[in-house]
């Protein structure tokens, strides 16, 4: 089956905070793309609310529930209190922890899951006892899926940003997407499922799905919003579902 998409609408949100004004709307929006075919939406709340407020966060709860209750809900975010906290209230369907620091621009690495398995188990055993699919961000290293699978998670989310930054440098990609599908088989075969996302693209999306077969899902942002302005939210939709797959 096709990787599911999953839409960070967290770029739209930046867009509508450099004014005082309600649009674009995260929701409105995000309806276009769960109509368009969307199986999901992604928010990474940051501290300081600088893209999705906290306010967001019950408003997308309650647009998938009550208009597309097969689509999933992804909160992802560095686990302090607040944030476990959040997720806790609002009840998405997965929880992706990635090991930002406040004031990063975006994420940019994966876990160290040997070095943070004191901070992770914990937590990651707190969600699963709430009911909540975890994921933990992870770099392209197939030597550490072993100990991402002993924090008790069931899914990782490689980090493609490397894979994306090779727009221009075809042979350099080449290896970034053995990496990646190294690091996917090795966590497959540790029994964790595998998402994706970082700086993926219509174009760079294909070879990733042919490189990781059992691709569960791709969280998709950035490039996805850029694209949007060009052919329209339900347009840009088709163009990465088909990329997809699907």
């Amino acid at each position: 089956m096709p990787a599911k998409l999953s839409v960070n609408v967290n770029a739209i949100a930046m867009l509508r905070n450099r004014r005082d004004l309600p649009w674009p709307s995260v929701t409105g929006l995000g309806r276009i793309a769960l109509a368009a075919g969307a199986h999901g939406l992604t928010v990474h709340p940051r501290p300081d609310q600088r893209h999705i407020r906290f306010s967001d966060v019950p408003e997308i709860r309650a647009l998938i529930d009550d208009e597309f209750p097969k689509a999933e809900f992804n909160i992802e975010g560095y686990p302090s209190e607040d944030f476990l906290e959040l997720v806790e209230k609002h009840q998405p369907e997965q929880v992706t922890l990635v090991p930002d620091d406040p004031s990063q621009a975006t994420s940019d690495h994966g876990w160290d899951f040997a070095g943070q398995a004191s901070l992770l188990k914990p937590v990651v055993a707190r969600l699963k006892k709430g009911g909540f699919r975890v994921s933990l961000f992870a770099d392209a290293d197939p030597s550490g899926m072993s100990a991402a699978r002993d924090t008790g998670a069931d899914r990782i989310e490689l980090f493609t940003g490397p894979y994306g930054a090779c727009f221009d440098d075809s042979a350099k990609a080449a290896k970034e997407l053995e990496k990646l599908a190294k690091s996917a088989e090795a966590a497959l075969a540790a029994g964790l499922a595998v998402n994706a996302g970082h700086d993926l693209v219509v174009d760079n999306l294909p070879p990733l799905m042919k490189s990781i077969p059992k691709l569960a899902e791709v969280s998709i942002g950035h490039g996805l919003t850029a694209d949007a302005l060009e052919h329209g939210m339900a347009g840009t939709i088709r163009r990465y579902l088909k990329a997809c797959g699907w």
